[in-house]
């Protein structure tokens, strides 16, 4: 059986990245908005409404609570480099965030279109960096880890794909 909380397996940050995995998981964030809209074309209320385990978020939240992480992702990367004091990420209340009317009401295509959007913009940045720029670093209180921008990069593509799986759980008739 699928295991329904790390269908991908959790992300576990590789000591290093090649320039050709660097892309492949760029390529990978660059996708999603379509991988998104592809499984959620013609999508009714109903199957908004799944989960893919018990106690987890519904498949309209999974898609806000993407959207809003790939906003979260693109800020820490801007506030790392932009700001040299910034050594610590910016943490959220996920579940708080995934519980406001926004994310159990509102229409999933505003969050598509803000997934299509801000991955635009956050790959453009992402393509922009100098190979020093990927070296910078802050730690994560949570994961108790410091992440470089490589490893920040590799943590937005395996959370796109993570809720993609959660999305296919959900839909899929043994959900």
């Amino acid at each position: 059986m699928t295991d329904r909380k790390f269908p991908i397996g959790p992300f576990v940050p590789q000591e290093s990245y090649s320039k050709e995995e660097l892309g492949k998981l760029i390529q990978d964030i660059a996708l999603a908005p379509l991988e998104y809209k592809k499984r959620l074309e013609g999508i009714s209320e109903s199957d908004l409404a799944k989960t893919y385990r018990t106690g987890s978020f519904t498949v309209r939240q999974l898609v806000h609570h993407v959207a809003d992480i790939h906003l979260l992702h693109y800020f820490r990367m801007k506030q790392a480099l932009t700001n040299t004091d910034y050594k610590e990420v910016t943490l959220i209340n996920m579940d708080g965030w995934a519980a406001t009317p926004d994310g159990i009401d509102a229409p999933i295509e505003d969050s598509l279109d803000i997934l299509e959007s801000m991955g635009k913009r956050y790959v453009y940045l992402i393509n922009s960096l100098m190979d020093e720029q990927f070296e910078i670093a802050y730690f994560h209180p949570l994961r108790k880890i410091w992440l470089t921008q490589k490893h920040a990069i590799a943590m937005s593509a395996w959370h796109v794909k993570h809720h993609l799986a959660h999305v296919d759980l959900a839909l899929s008739d043994i959900a």
